[in-house]
């Protein structure tokens, strides 16, 4: 699997930094996954929906660490280029430790 497109689509909300597509093998497409910053730093929410219950549920995640890895350092690589192209600072910006949570830290 190869990710050959990343979007990064900055907002700067309280906690939500941006929002994210991917494309995968040039053929398939995943939209709204987020850049969150939580207590131990960013990291990569997957796309969710919210259920009755008022919980959300991924509706689109990796299987496996080594895929969501990928999925990570491509995300986070574009993000800090977009980032550097409007002329911030990435100086407070620092990766949560990987571990494929999207709880509220």
């Amino acid at each position: 699997m190869e990710i050959t497109e990343v979007k990064v689509f900055p907002v700067n909300e309280d906690r939500l930094k941006a929002y994210v597509s991917i494309t995968i093998d040039n053929c398939f497409v995943v939209r709204d996954l987020k850049i969150i910053e939580g207590t131990s730093g960013l990291f990569v929410a997957m796309p969710s929906k919210k259920r009755k219950d008022g919980q959300f549920k991924d509706i689109a995640h990796p299987l496996n660490q080594e895929t969501r890895d990928l999925i990570e350092r491509k995300v986070f690589e574009a993000y800090e280029a977009e980032v550097r192209s409007m002329g911030a600072s990435l100086g407070s910006l620092r990766r949560a430790p990987s571990g494929g949570s999207t709880s509220d830290d």
